[in-house]
């Protein structure tokens, strides 16, 4: 079989630097947050500010994604790749140099700014280095690999940098792993040049990205303030008008910035809706498990990040070994749908949990099932929602799936832990009115067990959706949309 990947030797190359530029975007969205302490310790910076070190990446990652996949298409997947990873690089050493809490907050921005280019650039210089479905299946069963765990990995490397060299780390490290992605993608990558002629959609840009932020910053901060703040509320509702009007928008503008002729392929429309119910279900898991392994079984930073490892352990071996295998003989919506049970079964065991769990036996068995069904899930999801798509909009497109992914992890976040919250308080008053010691603990783990029955729930339905709504051919079968 001839492809158009087949004709390029260096291709496996392209893939591990594309690999490593998406591993230091993932990572980075969880790599601080152990450091977190640390830093605030350092920086002398007040408890109602030190969200912004999480907050200002997500703001600037989420809101601005559209707007870097788009750029991707007009100047070239190559040079938007080469762009974001050196600035990313710029950022993390501005970051890790910080003198105080305010270039840290910018350094952070700055980061997830240039995120915002580097990681739709990567996905679709994936989706046009990669063509025969076999090389396809093993590329992606890579990327979803790296795109599930990696944020695994962050707590743990997170955790590793802070004990043993300084917080500071968390940030320097992007440096050298930037410098190598930036020599090994002018080696390596190769890509056609932007599209000529083309234009940036401002009104697109002004809405999308305005509407992405509002609803990034009222995710946020819900959970400090409560839903019915009008610091919540308000820019919750002025996202969703932002959104609406720039969906009007992009209907009547002559270059959108998000063309919806990608949505209109229906297991495309499908692997979105599972990507974003699966990151809803999936990522208040991390934080839970943080509170649990720190806050009731007292693990050190380290053991913490390490008790992680099964999940990323699980998700390399769904994505790498089982799905990227099956998928060319496979119908992508059998491994969605059965990603997401095998996840909803894992948060089922992480639901009986208690005070007095132990590690191997009560807690090992539900992240190795979560983790294999991330990697079952992710892969296909990200196949399924690439393939075929226009080579002129392979960018827009590779940005419209991380944002969903962004949206749904900051939602599912909140949602979960709102619900967590509630539910250990109710708890408590049921129990002792003043709970200390054990019963703290008891109301604590009582909250996080309603939250994975809610996560459970929230997995069954995106593997309703997949079953339901994908195409049940195989992947090779989907058919391509002709350029617009």
């Amino acid at each position: 079989m001839t492809s158009a990947s087949a004709a390029d030797p260096k291709r496996w190359w392209a893939l591990a630097v594309i690999a490593l530029a998406q591993l230091m975007v993932i990572l980075d969205g969880t790599i601080v947050n152990i450091a977190l302490p640390s830093a605030q310790r350092a920086l002398g910076m007040p408890d109602a500010d030190r969200q912004w070190v999480i907050t200002a990446y997500t703001l600037a990652f989420g809101g601005l994604l559209l707007l870097g996949g788009r750029i991707a298409d007009l100047v070239g997947r190559k040079r938007a790749f080469v762009i974001g990873l050196a600035g990313f690089a710029v950022a993390s050493a501005l970051g890790g140099a910080a003198a105080g809490p305010g270039t840290l907050f910018a350094a952070r921005a700055m980061q997830g700014a240039f995120a915002a280019v580097l990681a739709p650039s990567a996905l679709s210089l994936l989706t046009t280095t990669f063509t025969d479905p076999r090389e396809r299946a093993r590329a992606f069963g890579v990327y979803g690999a790296l795109a599930g765990g990696g944020s695994g990995a962050g707590l743990l490397v997170g955790g590793l940098l802070t004990e043993y060299l300084d917080w500071r780390w968390c940030l320097y490290v992007n440096v050298p792993v930037a410098l190598a992605a930036l020599i090994g993608a002018q080696v390596f990558l190769r890509d056609r040049s932007g599209r000529r002629g083309g234009h940036l959609d401002v009104p697109g840009v002004l809405l999308g990205s305005g509407g992405l932020v509002a609803l990034v910053y009222g995710f946020s901060e819900a959970g400090p303030r409560g839903w019915t703040s009008p610091w919540v509320f308000g820019p919750l509702m002025a996202g969703v008008t932002l959104l609406a009007a720039f969906v009007w928008w992009q209907n009547r503008a002559a270059g959108p910035l998000l063309p919806l002729r990608i949505f209109r392929d229906r297991s495309r429309a499908a692997a979105f809706a599972t990507m974003g119910l699966a990151t809803i279900g999936m990522f208040g898991v991390f934080l839970f498990l943080t509170y649990y392994f720190q806050a009731v079984l007292g693990y050190p930073p380290v053991r913490t990040g390490l008790a992680f490892l099964p999940v990323s352990v699980g998700i390399v071996i769904g994505a790498t070994q089982i799905a990227a295998r099956l998928l060319p003989r496979t119908a992508p919506h059998t491994l969605m749908a059965s990603g997401m049970v095998l996840a909803a079964a894992g948060m089922v065991l992480l639901s009986r949990l208690t005070v007095h769990a132990q590690y191997v036996p009560h807690v090992l068995p539900g992240l190795l099932l979560v983790g294999l069904g991330m990697g079952l899930t992710f892969m296909p999801v990200y196949a399924t929602a690439t393939v075929g798509v226009p080579t002129q909009d392979t960018g827009a497109a590779s940005a419209a799936l991380t944002t969903v992914q962004q949206i749904g992890a900051s939602l599912g976040t909140v949602l979960l832990n709102t619900i967590a919250t509630g539910a250990t308080s109710r708890y408590s008053h049921a129990h002792d009115p003043a709970p200390s010691g054990t019963a703290l603990a008891e109301g604590m783990v009582h909250g996080f067990s309603v939250a994975y029955w809610c996560s459970a729930g929230v997995l069954l339905l995106a593997a309703l959706v997949a079953a339901l709504t994908v195409r049940r051919g195989k992947p090779s079968h989907v058919r391509s949309e002709p350029s617009a």
